[in-house]
């Protein structure tokens, strides 16, 4: 377990080649029986109200993250929110623009039941998923939507995603043996709770701030707190089932503060056995079947690897070159992308340069110039030579890391 500093004063009583496309499915493979925990380690959060305060025994903070360590729910089933508000600017349809090349250059055409495509609308607004696991091997997402659903199903070997709207049908397969789910982020509460806690250190506050219900449960609230100034984080809290230990409710808020960055959590949870047919799919009559390889049913395909553009190589070559700059909430991540002239900015940007500049702000500094893209948790600063410097950290944090880098 990462090392924390606990304030145990509070209590209840007083946190070069790409991967086959196989491999790059399995990702997609999250187990719902976890995806609390898998939320906080994102930054994700729970919009469920308390609805009383039970009367627990007392905890410490320590004693708290030890009993998220030791949960071993594998079982259940019930219906998350999340609502999410990153303060990312409309881009007037332009992201789905975006999404759909990605689509076409993944395959003949794209699938619709693609999670890389629809899993990202989670990224903005409120939706209502229904979640069902049944161990490591079984587990299903459902996001609800006007009329329509849209489903990941992972059943022994096979990764499902269909959409009702378009009656379109995403299949892959992982590795029985477990190889492929070793690519996966982890698969078990405690893999999610140790890898959430891999950010509580000497830099952070770790305190239990009483008990309150979610979704029917009792359960305690721990909230960390970075020590550092210049973390856009401002706290993260997180209600944890008394009984099993299982992250219930989770409420990240930024430290310029106003309502939570993402809210994600339960408001209804049973840790009974789901039905083996939860986990059942067959395409429906008629359903284009797209498989992992990027092949429709019913075209044809030359079977040899598509070459991915040169800006996209760049970026590969540049992300080779990932390096981590300080410790603990204030870590800023960068790499070269090797493109000299930065973003195309000002009236030489033209009309995209104008579109660049809406988006970001200009800064300088001993590095030169660049543009800074912010949200309400994350910024990115990118400059003139191609650098790129992104973090949950201020803007003036990112211009200090290049102005130190130069």
């Amino acid at each position: 377990m990462a090392p924390y500093e606990s304030d145990d004063t509070t209590t209840v009583g007083e946190a070069d080649e790409p991967r086959p496309a196989r491999r790059r499915a399995a990702r997609y493979v999250v187990p719902v029986t976890v995806m609390g925990v898998a939320a906080a380690t994102i930054g994700l959060v729970p919009a469920l109200a308390d609805s009383g305060d039970p009367d627990l025994p007392e905890i410490t903070a320590a004693q708290l993250i030890e009993k998220i360590a030791k949960s071993d729910v594998e079982r259940l089933s019930g219906t998350v929110k999340i609502t999410t508000d990153l303060g990312l600017p409309d881009l007037g349809g332009l992201e789905s623009g975006l999404a759909s090349g990605a689509m076409e250059r993944g395959g003949e055409g794209g699938s619709s039941a693609d999670p890389t495509a629809k899993l990202t609308e989670l990224a903005s607004g409120t939706h209502t998923l229904r979640v069902a696991a049944d161990g490591p091997d079984r587990q299903k997402v459902s996001l609800l939507e006007n009329a329509a659903e849209y489903s990941l199903i992972h059943d022994g070997k096979d990764v499902w995603g269909y959409d009702s709207a378009s009656n379109e049908v995403y299949h892959s397969t992982v590795d029985p043996s477990g190889e492929d789910r070793e690519q996966q982020p982890p698969a078990t509460p405690k893999d999610f709770a140790e890898e959430a806690l891999k950010s509580v250190d000497d830099t952070t506050s770790v305190t239990v701030d009483g008990a309150a219900q979610v979704a029917g449960r009792d359960a305690y609230k721990l909230v960390v707190k970075p020590r550092q100034s210049g973390s856009t984080v401002g706290a993260i809290s997180i209600a944890v089932d008394h009984r099993t230990g299982m992250p219930l409710k989770f409420t990240l808020t930024p430290a310029s503060g106003g309502s939570a960055v993402v809210d994600v959590g339960f408001t209804k949870v049973s840790f009974d056995k789901p039905d083996a047919s939860t986990f059942a799919f067959t395409p429906p009559k008629g359903a284009k079947v797209t498989e992992d390889d990027g092949r429709a049913e019913g075209r044809e395909h030359s079977g040899k690897p598509e070459k991915a553009p040169k800006s996209e190589e760049d970026l590969a070559k540049g992300l080779d070159g990932l390096k981590m700059l300080g410790e603990g909430w204030n870590s800023i991540a960068t790499f070269d992308t090797g493109g000299q002239g930065g973003l195309p900015t000002g009236e030489a940007g033209g009309d995209l340069g104008g579109f660049f500049d809406s988006l970001g702000d200009r800064v300088k500094g001993d590095f030169g110039t660049g543009t800074v893209f912010s949200t309400r948790l994350v910024n990115a600063l990118i400059t003139e030579d191609g650098k790129v410097y992104v973090g949950a950290v201020t803007k003036d944090a990112l211009v200090k890391a290049a102005d130190a880098g130069k």
